[in-house]
């Protein structure tokens, strides 16, 4: 072969080269999503879009986000993290413990990025520094000490007059333990006597907040933990209903009837899930992405609500609100 048609075959095929790599498709990700919520809530889909966006990604381009809707339901999340087992995704996330419970079961391979309220003690990470195994993300503090203690300081500050203390909660949460003795801890600082009242489905809220007002209760605690999160537009309409000044983390049920919430920004939280999706799909590992906890607390008062109760907020308690709503 002469040299000069040995240098052209080279030239040649270095441009073969060239354009397959170009033509080559750019990887498209593929996650699944999955809460225990209704399909068309704002606040949990708002922030990890935005994150995602933030991060480059675009839905349908350079990644396909399979969501699943539990409509409030337990019995149907296993079904619905099979169907999501189905679509071969890079990542999952999920949000509550029904729905990291089933994750977890699912697999062991596939990184799982949560957001939930104490996953520490929940055990789906050895420690918050170095999670170990295939799950990582977003604590919403439930665990830490004195957020529930303060959320019914405020309560109570809005009703001083109050001395019983209703307690809306799901007795098989895995967050429950920790969260009544912190209740039971508020309580007893502010001379409240406790009325408990457990719901586990959405058929069981309406008994509930019903037995609450029948028993003369002043005030009442509603905890985060599911199904309550989903059902956000129905417990606001009953403690409007009752006439129930509550309290609790969720921002949206202050803005839906509850009287005034103390808690993370779930906006910002489901943001920072898009963030370890990213890390992982860049190739981290969720076991040496330390889990995050929620860090922007924000007070809302619902002055609407107080004012058609006669309750009347301290200057104090209006001032240190980042959102009053009227």
């Amino acid at each position: 072969m002469k040299r000069r048609d040995f240098i052209a075959g080279l030239g040649s095929a270095a441009v073969s080269t060239i354009t397959a790599n170009a033509q080559q498709p750019a990887k498209v990700w593929r996650v699944g999503w999955i809460w225990i919520g209704r399909a068309g809530s704002s606040a949990e889909l708002a922030g990890f879009r935005q994150g995602l966006k933030d991060f480059g990604y675009v839905e349908g381009k350079n990644i396909i986000v399979e969501y699943r809707f539990a409509e409030g339901r337990r019995d149907g999340i296993a079904d619905l993290v099979n169907q999501l087992m189905q679509t071969g995704p890079d990542v999952l996330v999920g949000m509550g413990d029904p729905v990291v419970i089933a994750l977890k079961n699912a697999t062991t391979t596939i990184p799982i990025v949560f957001l939930t309220g104490d996953p520490l003690a929940a055990g789906y990470v050895t420690s918050i520094a170095r999670p170990g195994g295939n799950m990582t993300g977003v604590s919403m503090m439930q665990g830490i000490a004195g957020l529930t203690v303060k959320r019914i300081q405020f309560l109570k500050e809005i009703v001083p007059s109050a001395t019983r203390l209703g307690l809306m909660f799901n007795p098989d949460s895995l967050t429950t333990a920790g969260d009544l003795a912190q209740v039971e801890q508020a309580a007893k600082g502010l001379n409240l006597v406790i009325r408990s009242f457990p719901a586990r489905r959405l058929e069981d809220i309406e008994p509930a907040i019903a037995s609450v007002a029948r028993d003369g209760v002043d005030c009442m605690y509603i905890q985060t933990t599911p199904p309550f999160p989903a059902f956000v537009p129905e417990i606001g309409e009953l403690l409007l209903k009752y006439r129930i000044p509550a309290v609790s983390e969720l921002r949206e049920l202050a803005r839906s009837g509850a009287v005034v919430s103390y808690g993370p920004n779930l906006i910002e939280s489901t943001r920072r899930q898009a963030y370890f999706v990213d890390r992982i799909l860049k190739g981290a590992k969720p076991a040496d992405l330390p889990v995050e906890q929620a860090t922007k607390l924000e007070l809302v008062i619902n002055l609407k609500t107080s004012n058609a109760f006669g309750l009347t907020v301290p200057p104090t308690l209006l001032a240190f609100a980042d959102e009053l709503i009227e």
